[in-house]
């Protein structure tokens, strides 16, 4: 049904002497009539979706697949060499850090390289961003970890050793849901880091399910609850946890993984209980690599400009440390933790199992969210700073598959890292072909390369890790310059980064997510409300305590309330509109009141004398307006108990002579006013379309009493 409704606007007339009789003319505005046939909607809407013709497939299956679109186009000379640079120094950074981001995830190093390999390339096929490079992410590491050592567990792995742990090709054919107390033969080939990756795997595979329904359902708003200064928080605050547990690495300590609430605390604890067990051996290997990669990190930085690619120190790093560990025996002398063996080659697909989905499925959702959170905002950010577009939704399709697919070759959750983007960002990187240069590097280790790392501690694995956490870390250094920018948004960063780092990861996300919205919440339940001056030789009214030199019309207040008026705020409304007009409609009609039933009393005990003189004295104090203009340019939307407000406050007024005038609504606000009855006959309620014709009509109609008055 179209809106026959009338909105009665009312607009500066004719100057001279017959604007004293008529001196405003009254303007109607017509709503546009609106199609509310929900029937109709839906037919146009199935009709919309379910056609079907050649241009129209052709457009869903080149979206769906966006490397149709500009491999065709893909200019050899031009793209070639930055693509294949980019893209071999990314390999060559994500090499040692899949390695040591799958000691972070409680997996087997292998199943890191596996998972940048397939990453890499499945997200040329399906993603639109040129510059992102999707992987490995520490912080997601650090989640699939906490869940993968809740499930291992639980399986109760972790009261036996792991018998097999260096043969996980064979260990990944046997099913692994299996209690460990009734066992078979055959059974026990399934170990610890077997049921480790049937748990990593199958989180996997759910997250992706969900970040590819948000994308079916373009639910991509979600991500707008994820502000940068929550994510922020959130990121510091988890590199806090990853960075407590690898420093058991770092010492060689032999001591369980902590998980669940408080496990940076507990962590903590445990390393400070069996710090007597330090191995020197691993200390003093953490302490040289940290004189090495810190200093070489820091150059890559300064000098980024200078430098055609940055050193590859991680590498450098790695090979060092592996020759020094073989040839030094530092594992039969000293006891250091190494890798183990690597295998070459790729195991057997196997699809997740799906026994563990009741188990894991709750743990995938902060897991999808967080992931498809920082590739969008990533993509969203170098589109922009290079000049093309990229589509959200897309995207969401492009991580989840991302992990969907991998999943069923033995990977765990992947997410674009800013890192690696910038490294291949500043590298020459042109198109998304840089993307599979990465896998072929990553290929190479995995199908030559990969058993030369056997002797590699895990004390170097460790640094590489601690190390990349450098960026999350440095926010600490911009809390002044945030806390001068938004004090709010400072706020949510530290709520965050805390919750996250003392309680858990996904608790602490929960809360910033919760603490944000209630922040949003707070400010519009007591927004700014000024009285507003007019600016001289203009039609401008400005809030009277943020300049000088506004001056006020004589009988006139002009307020305005900066946010939504609903039922959180109405109060505040209220009080603060009596505060700054200085005049309680209901405490002066009270006062009133008790001052005529006084009256009445001393009128029946008095004489006429004693009348005469009370009633004489009874005079009500002049109020010093006679118009009450509200500036509604910054209210939003009303509710119902906004507009209960709005006419609860007019009604009051107008009990004691004061009229309320409402200028600037927005046309959504005009129509709620008009769904409400705020407009009956024969109540002079008028809109404005600006604050100056409604001061100047409530000038003109003072001024019309006054003179109606003399006469």
């Amino acid at each position: 049904m179209a809106e026959t409704n009338t909105v009665r606007v009312v607009t500066e007339g004719p100057e001279g002497d017959d604007a004293k009789c008529s001196f405003h003319h009254r303007m109607f505005l017509e709503p546009q009539e609106k199609k509310r046939s929900m029937k109709a909607l839906v037919v146009k809407q199935a009709q919309k979706t379910c056609s079907c013709t050649p241009a129209k497939v052709k457009d869903r299956v080149f979206g769906f697949f966006p490397i149709l679109q500009w491999l065709p186009k893909y200019k050899l000379r031009e793209y070639l060499l930055g693509d294949i640079m980019s893209g071999v120094i990314v390999g060559v950074l994500l090499v040692p850090q899949s390695i040591a981001y799958s000691l972070l995830a409680g997996l087997e190093p292998i199943y890191g390289l596996y998972t940048s390999f397939f990453a890499c390339f499945i997200y040329c096929i399906f993603g639109t961003s040129r510059h992102i490079s999707v992987g490995i992410f520490g912080v997601v590491c650090l989640m699939v970890g906490q869940v993968v050592d809740r499930e291992v567990e639980k399986a109760g792995y972790d009261l036996e050793p792991a018998v097999l742990s260096s043969l996980p090709g064979t260990a990944a054919q046997v099913n692994t849901t299996l209690s460990p107390v009734n066992r078979t033969s055959q059974e026990l080939l399934c170990d610890k880091s077997c049921h480790a990756i049937a748990v990593a795997a199958t989180m996997t595979f759910i997250g992706g399910v969900y970040q590819v329904a948000m994308g079916f359902f373009q639910v991509g708003f979600v991500s707008v609850y994820l502000s940068d200064s929550l994510l922020s928080g959130f990121v510091t605050g988890a590199s806090f946890t990853v960075l407590t547990s690898q420093v058991k690495y770092l010492l060689g300590l032999d001591i369980p993984r902590s998980g669940g609430i408080g496990s940076l605390i507990v962590t903590w604890i445990n390393i400070f209980k069996n710090i007597h067990k330090t191995n020197f051996c691993d200390l003093i290997t953490s302490f040289l690599c940290f004189l090495v990669l810190i200093p070489t990190k820091e150059l890559n930085e300064r000098f980024k400009s200078k430098l055609k690619a940055p050193i590859p120190v991680e590498l450098v790093v790695v090979v060092a440390a592996t020759l020094a560990s073989h040839f030094g025996k530092l594992k039969e002398t000293y006891g250091s933790s190494i890798a183990g063996h690597i295998p070459t080659g790729f195991l057997p697909p196997r699809p997740p199992d799906w026994t563990l989905i009741p188990n894991v499925a709750l743990d995938a959702i902060p897991i999808a969210i967080i992931g498809f959170a920082i590739t969008v905002s990533l993509s969203e950010m170098f589109a922009k700073k290079h000049g093309y577009t990229v589509k959200a939704n897309q995207e969401m399709y492009a991580i989840g598959f991302c992990n969907i697919i991998p999943s069923f070759f033995h990977c765990f959750t992947t997410s674009a890292a800013l890192a690696k983007t910038l490294v291949k960002e500043s590298t020459g990187c042109r198109t998304q072909i840089s993307g599979m240069v990465t896998s072929l590097v990553i290929l190479l280790v995995l199908l030559v390369i990969a058993p030369l790392f056997y002797s590699l501690q895990k004390c170097v694995l460790a640094v590489i890790t601690i190390v990349n956490l450098r960026g999350a870390l440095r926010k600490f250094k911009d809390l002044p310059k945030m806390w001068h920018l938004s004090r709010v948004d400072t706020v949510i960063w530290g709520v965050t980064m805390a919750a996250t780092a003392l309680i858990s990861t996904e608790i602490g996300l929960l809360v910033g997510v919760c603490f944000s919205m209630l922040c949003v919440i707070f400010r519009t339940q007591r927004p700014e409300a000024p009285l507003l001056g007019w600016v001289a030789e203009s039609e401008t009214y400005e809030s009277l305590s943020a300049y000088k030199n506004l001056q006020t019309k004589p009988g006139i207040v002009v307020f305005r309330f900066e946010a939504p008026l609903y039922y959180i705020n109405k109060e505040c409304f209220k009080s603060t509109l009596y505060k700054q007009t200085g005049v309680n409609p209901v405490w002066v009609k009270a006062a009133k009141k008790k001052a005529e039933k006084r009256m009445l009393r001393e009128k029946e005990v008095g004489s006429g004398d004693n009348q005469t003189s009370i009633s004489m004295d009874f005079v009500p104090e002049p109020l010093g307006f006679h118009t009450i203009v509200i500036d509604c340019c910054a209210v939003q939307f009303l509710d119902t108990a906004g507009i209960r407000t709005l006419k609860e406050v007019c009604k009051d007024y107008k009990e004691i002579d004061v009229h309320v005038l409402l200028a600037q609504c927005n046309p959504s606000v005009r129509s709620s006013l008009i769904r409400g009855e705020f407009f009956k006959e024969g109540e002079d309620h008028l809109l404005f379309h600006s604050v100056h014709q409604a001061v100047d009509f409530a000038l003109g109609t003072q001024g019309h009493s006054g003179t109606s008055a003399s006469k």
